[in-house]
């Protein structure tokens, strides 16, 4: 008995020795990952790092099964174009009689529900700050951006209502029954046609800012060879 007392007797010292350098290793990290959130926190809106969307979604705990972006926010525009024809255009229809007053209605309430609904909820799913902008025909807020979003949707409501003319006009010539309408007006497809001419004028308002920069860096070209 007295040998094993000997033999780990001497053990006791080593094994405070190799504790002592972990707690402080690990004290060492701890104060280090603290400052780090200290300053990552206390960071100025320009200071902070910007990851790409790949370096994001490698982290993540769940990568299951996932709509595109753009799918999503093609669905949500129709969704909500698509309630405004359900609760608008059905609901006043019976109360509103003349043609100018409800597409008038319906570009109002339109604007408002893609200024107040529609764009936070793209911007709420965004991964990274203006992401979702290239889905947005108007991307300024406030007085300014509600403006422009009414304007807009009455566009769209016009289109909107000459395409179903158009269709049932063609459709007449067809069947040649001018009393019959094969087309009516109905959330689903409404809410398509709407979101169909939303990313059509994105679409036309991307191709003109390409063309204003072109334009610019042209003439920018030009001044600096007349310049030399």
């Amino acid at each position: 008995m007295k040998k094993r007392n000997r033999k780990l007797g001497p053990s006791k010292p080593k094994a405070e020795e190799t504790q002592e350098p972990r707690a402080i290793d690990g004290q060492r990290n701890y104060e280090l990952q603290s400052q780090a959130v200290e300053r990552l926190v206390n960071a100025e809106p320009g200071q902070v790092p910007e990851y790409s969307k790949e370096e994001l979604t490698r982290y993540q705990s769940y990568r299951g099964f996932k709509l595109p972006e753009l799918l999503k926010a093609l669905l949500i525009k129709a969704w909500f174009a698509g309630a405004v024809c359900y609760f608008i255009l059905w609901g006043l229809g019976a109360y509103v009689g003349g043609l100018l007053d409800m597409l008038f209605i319906l570009g109002i309430v339109l604007g408002m529900v893609t200024d107040l609904l529609t764009n936070n909820v793209l911007r709420f799913m965004e991964k990274t700050p203006g992401e979702s902008n290239r889905y947005l025909l108007v991307t300024h807020r406030g007085m300014v951006g509600f403006g422009l979003n009414l304007l807009f949707s009455l566009v769209i409501v016009v289109l909107v209502f000459f395409t179903y003319d158009f269709i049932n006009r063609f459709l007449v010539t067809i069947t040649s029954n001018p009393d019959n309408v094969l087309l009516g007006v109905e959330p689903i497809l409404y809410g398509l046609f709407c979101m169909g001419f939303d990313m059509l004028l994105i679409g036309i308002k991307r191709l003109c800012a390409a063309i204003l920069r072109d334009a610019k860096a042209a003439a920018r070209g030009v001044a600096k060879k007349d310049g030399h």
